[in-house]
């Protein structure tokens, strides 16, 4: 019950409409999106940690603010250790994706010719139904398409925007093709 008290009064304080008390994670005074409110309100206060952000997330956890998904997808923010690089680009997640703890999705690297600066900036695509495995990375400008699984640990450097498939290995390649229908 204190979870629903404390989190409803300061998560319609901290969060944007669009995402408190939205979503089947806020659905009952005893969903768990509640109790996500409190962790998060103590990491941007005493860790100044994702400040600016308008949804709950991981005080354990570097979330960048240029994110678009469905609300029915703040679980994604939960994780330990994940770091969404975001920018002035944009990540776009696809609905019913899941990414699990460690992931890294970057927007920009650093120049290999002037390490002090940024190379070209550039958005991520996850498509829908995907699944990112834990402690992968996916690099700036890729595409993946709708129903593909990266292997934890994968590296995935380049898009596979066909989909339907899984990836694994570094750099990351298709070691499997899904059936379109499964």
């Amino acid at each position: 019950m204190h979870n629903f008290v404390f989190g409803s009064i300061i998560g319609r304080i901290m969060y944007s409409k669009e995402y408190f008390p939205k979503g089947k994670w806020f659905e009952h005074w005893y969903s768990i999106g509640y109790s996500w409110v409190l962790p998060d309100f103590w990491g941007r206060i005493l860790l100044k940690k994702n400040k600016g952000v308008k949804w709950p997330c991981s005080p354990l956890s570097n979330i960048g603010k240029n994110i678009e998904f469905n609300v029915d997808d703040l679980n994604n923010f939960q994780g330990n250790n994940n770091y969404f690089q975001t920018w002035d680009a944009k990540i776009y997640i696809g609905v019913g994706s899941y990414i699990a703890s460690g992931v890294g999705i970057i927007t920009s690297n650093h120049d290999i010719n002037d390490l002090g600066k940024r190379s070209k900036i550039q958005d991520v695509i996850i498509g829908e139904k995907c699944w990112i495995g834990m402690n992968s990375v996916i690099l700036p400008g890729v595409k993946l398409g709708n129903h593909t699984i990266v292997g934890a640990g994968a590296v995935v450097t380049k898009s596979f925007p066909e989909g339907n498939c899984i990836l694994a290995g570094n750099p990351a390649r298709v070691i499997k093709v899904l059936d379109e229908n499964s």
